[in-house]
Formats: C-alpha cells, structure tokens, sequence
C-alpha cells in the first residue's frame, strides 16, 4: 500500500494537506458543543440565570454544527477528488505496465486477472483512499483530542471509557484474526468468476452447439457460491461489530449516568450543578472518543481487502520485462526488407525441451518465404520472433542486418505488417479496423479501399449499408471467419510495411478467393518482403524459398520442385493434398 501512495503527486499531497486543516477544524467545532452545553446546563441549574445568555450559547452550538457540516462536505469532496485522481493514475500505470508485457507475462497473471487488477482492485484501494482521509485521519485526532477534555472531569469516568474502549478494540482484534484469511482470498474468486464469464462468452458459439449450457451454468454456480458463502462469511462476521458498537455507546452513557448519581448523592449542594455539567459534558466526549474509535473499526473493515488489491497491483507494477526496449529508431544503413536467422533456437520458460533449434535463413527484399509443417512443428513461434512477441533463447534474428533486440518496439512494428493465426477485430467501424494503430505512413480513406480491395473485401464491404463506415462488433462477430481475415490483411496492407508477415492467414478462405488474394498481393506487394506461414501446399508453392519445419527443425529449405526432390516430409505434406499429376502440372 506504501508504494502505491508514493504515486500521489505534489498537487494531491496539497490537497491531502489541505483536508488535514479543515479536518482539525472540524474536530475543534465537534468538541466545541459539549462546552456550550455544559454552560447551557449550568444556566438553566442556576437561579437569575437570563434567556438571553441560554440561547446566545444555543446560537454559538448552532454555528458550529453548521461549520461542522460545512468542514465535512469540503473534506469529502477534496477526498473524493484525491482518490479518484489516485485511482486514475494507478489505473492508467497498470494499464501501460501490461501494454508492454509479452506473451509470457500475459500468460503468468491470465487476462482475467490482469482485468480484475485494472478495475477492481485498483476500486478497493481508492475507496480506502476515500475514507482513510476522511476518518484515519479524524479518529486519532478526536481520541486524542477528546481524552483531553475528560482527563480532569472524574476518574470514575475515566476508568469506564478506558474498559469501554479496549472491550471494543478486543472484539476487533479476534474478528480480524477470523476474517482476514478470507478477506484474502475474494480477489482469487473474483479472478475465477471473470474467468469463467470471460470463456463462457467468447466461446458461446460453442457451448451451444454442444448443448453445454447446463454445464457451464454448473461450473459458474460453483464458483459464484464459493465466492457468495465467503463473502457472506465475512460479513456477518462483521456485523457483530454493530451491536457491539451500540452495546458499548448505550452502556457507556448509562454507566456515566449510573456513576454519576452516586457522585451527585454524596456530594455537597454547592458541587452538585459542577457534577451535573461535568456529567453531560463528559457524556458528549465519551461518545467522541468511542466514535472514533468506530470510524477506525470501518477503515479497519476495509483495509484486509485492499491490502491485498494494493499486493496485487504491485506484482503488475513490480513484474520484470522480458522484452526490453532498444534504442534504434531509425535506418542504420542501406539495407531494407532483409529478414535473417542465425543459428535461433528457442525455448519456454516453463518447458523441458527447445521448441525450436538452430534455425538459419535469409531472405532479401522483395522475396517471398514460405514455412510448413505439420502442426506443433513450431511456425507460429518461428514468426513471433521477428516482432518479438517471444524473444529467442540463443542465436540472432535480425531485420535490415539489425538485431531486432536492438531495435524500439514502436519502430520495429512500424516496420512489419502482421496478420496473425487468428484475425482480431476490434469494436469500430470497418475503415478503423483497417487503419488501426499507427504506423510511418498515414493511412488515408484511400488506402483503406485500396488494401481492403487487394484483400479482396470489397464485394462484401460495398454490400454492407454503411459500407466503410459500418459496425463491426467486438471480435467481429458480426462477420464471417473468411470476412475477417481478408480485414486484418487489409489492415497489414494499409500500412504499407517493409515486411509482411502472415501466419496462416489464408486459412478461412475459399480456394479462388485465396488465388485471386494471392495475385493481386504479389504486385501490391512486389517492393516489400513476405513470410506467409500455411498448410496449403497452393498457398505457398510460387514462394522463393520454402522451409520446412519438423519438430522445431529445419528439415528441409529451397524452392517447391527442390523440396519435391529433396525432402521427403514436404512431399508427404504435397501429396497428400494433391495428386502427382498436378504437382507435376503446377
């Protein structure tokens, strides 16, 4: 929690500065009421006493309930604005902290979680922020303030607050030790609960199709109710608190009471009216001391859980980059398009064995690379390495004879056009799915028509009602498979990159469209360099040089008719798709 509140900033401070005075302010007037009303007391206990000075002291308690009021409302509403700027920050920092993670950290929290960490957590803590400032820092000021005034009113009084008190904070203590273990784990259920909802969602097309709706209902219910009976487990815990609270205010005013009728019975008559104020006045402060001792019981309810949303939030914060920014950003030579491997083997923190091992190649500008393999053989892996979602484990990949490790993430991307296996759409409209992110050339209303017709999407854009401006829903569910992979290669295309990488991205579509796509991607992309991994021997067959994955190796590399001769998986891999006279017709 520490080191999340070493994020406010000088102007947050002021302000915290700020609430600090008028709350002191307020406490001055709150402990300014018992006094006018112990002089009220005497007045009215006193004979020739006038009207006049009773309610010139009603008047002076009036003022200061409203000045009271008045000092609450500033301090709520600086409060409020605190915290929420906090919570602002916080929010913004956990969201660029997990923009920069890589696949790997992503996949050590999950995305449930990264998503709870964002939002809930960071909403537990800034409502402790909220009320920390207004009662952490009013409680020790009224207890303390408080005992002051009472010290000197009567030992007798003294002694029963002081029991009251510890009572009170020993009922605390005890349900803290009960509660706080499974304060700990609400976050955990919370993570399984957006989990569960997050999947079911995203995968609804399937669930139905396979009729598991009553299982997913059955796998949600049992994680609702565990998250339900913890919770409730805390809070009636909890709820011993109120009429504990309320035993100890009411008995505490009836035992001040209770002594006081024995004080006043043995005292003298000219004492009696001093007891009698003293008694009210010590009345009001006791109540005073043990409120604030309540409102630290609130902050005390709060704190568990966002102890541990705070915990949770710094491990997002505190989590090491594996891929670190370089400082190239721009052109170091004359090189352009060129992609290398040399010797590159990589490795998953968490496997036994390398995925994949001593691959080498190049390719210049202009060329095309094609990978195949059968599944698992390690090519979607192969190509993340050269926008380094992964970075690999021995060797180098370099891009325009850089280390890509050399290069700045914004500039390295800037330099490729990436469609990975699965098109991602995001909600917006078809020209800003297009030209989504940045890039070093602006992407023009032009270009987004040009590359969508290249991706050979027009026919079904020109048919929707607002054609480029229509809806696209979240993941593009509201479009087909084969729609959505021609836009993310029209969103590749639009940016008019170096190097084009597509990672089977060719899959959804039918065999003539994937022909006609391949065409006109050729001469629309004849300057620029490609790596196009596919299961499709037709796909990738015209490719200036092939390679062949098996088991994380390279088994094989060359053109189509080398491979024939030379490679016996890639010829298993051709023949099974087509037969030898239209290989031999290809």
């Amino acid at each position: 929690m520490i080191n999340l509140l070493k994020k406010l900033g000088k102007k947050e401070w002021g302000f915290i500065f700020v609430c600090l005075l008028f709350i002191v302010f307020q406490v001055w007037l709150d402990l300014k009421l018992p006094d006018y009303m112990s002089v009220i007391t005497q007045l009215v206990e006193t004979e020739g006493s006038h009207m006049s000075e009773i309610l010139k002291n009603g008047g002076l308690m009036l003022l200061c309930a409203f000045g009271s009021l008045l000092s609450a409302v500033i301090v709520g509403f600086i409060a409020s604005k605190v915290a929420a700027t906090f919570s602002k920050t916080i929010r913004k920092e956990v969201f660029h902290k997990v923009e920069s993670f890589s696949l790997k950290e992503v996949k050590k929290f999950s995305t449930s979680s990264l998503i709870t960490r964002a939002t809930n957590d960071v909403t537990q803590v800034q409502m402790l922020l909220a009320m920390g400032l207004q009662l952490l820092i009013k409680a020790p000021i009224m207890a303390v303030w408080a005992v002051t005034k009472i010290l000197n009113k009567g030992w007798q009084w003294s002694l029963l607050t002081a029991l009251s008190v510890v009572f009170l904070l020993s009922v605390i203590i005890v349900l803290m030790l009960i509660v706080l273990p499974r304060f700990k784990r609400v976050q955990k259920l919370i993570d399984n609960i957006n989990e569960i909802t997050r999947e079911n969602l995203t995968g609804i097309r399937v669930v139905r199709a396979f009729n598991a709706e009553k299982y997913q209902e059955d796998k949600f219910s049992v994680a609702n109710n565990e998250l339900t009976n913890n919770q409730l487990f805390n809070q009636r815990t909890m709820q011993v608190l109120s009429p504990t609270m309320n035993i100890v205010m009411y008995g505490l005013t009836l035992g001040i009471y209770f002594i006081g009728a024995y004080l006043l019975d043995a005292a003298l008559m000219s004492e009696k009216i001093t007891i009698f104020g003293n008694m009210v006045v010590f009345s009001s402060y006791a109540m005073q001391v043990v409120m604030s001792f309540v409102m630290l019981v609130m902050i005390f309810i709060m704190y568990p859980r966002a102890a541990v949303s705070a915990k949770r939030i710094n491990e997002v914060l505190d989590e090491e980059l594996t891929i670190l920014d370089g400082e190239v950003s721009t052109k170091e030579n004359s090189i352009e398009g060129s992609v290398e491997f040399k010797k590159v083997s990589f490795k998953y923190p968490d496997a036994e064995s390398a995925l994949l091992e001593d691959i080498s190649f190049k390719i210049e500008k202009g060329q095309t690379l094609a990978i195949i393999g059968s599944t698992g053989s390690g090519k979607t892996t192969l190509i993340q390495l050269i926008p380094r979602l992964f970075d690999a484990t021995s060797g180098e990949v370099l891009i325009n004879g850089v280390n890509v490790k050399n290069y700045k993430l914004s500039y390295l991307h800037n330099l490729i056009g990436y469609v990975p296996q699965k098109a991602v759409m995001f909600s917006g409209s078809v020209g800003y799915n297009v030209s989504f992110g940045s890039s070093l050339k602006e992407v023009t209303e032009e270009k987004i028509k040009e590359a969508v017709r290249v991706a050979q999407g027009s026919d079904f854009v020109e048919s929707m009602k607002d054609k480029y401006d229509a809806h696209i829903a979240q993941g593009g569910t509201n479009i087909s498979g084969g729609q959505k992979q021609r836009l993310a290669i029209a969103r590749a295309i639009a940016r008019e990159p170096e190097i084009y990488v597509f990672d089977d991205s060719f899959s959804a579509l039918d065999y003539r469209t994937d022909a006609v796509l391949r065409n006109e991607l050729k001469k629309y992309t004849k300057n620029a360099t490609s790596i196009i991994v596919a299961q499709r021997i037709g796909t990738i067959m015209n490719a200036d040089k092939i390679i062949v994955l098996d088991n994380g190796k390279c088994v094989g590399m060359g053109t189509h008719e080398e491979l024939l001769k030379n490679c016996e998986i890639y010829k298993e891999i051709a023949l099974s798709q087509l037969s030898k006279e239209e290989l031999e017709n290809a």
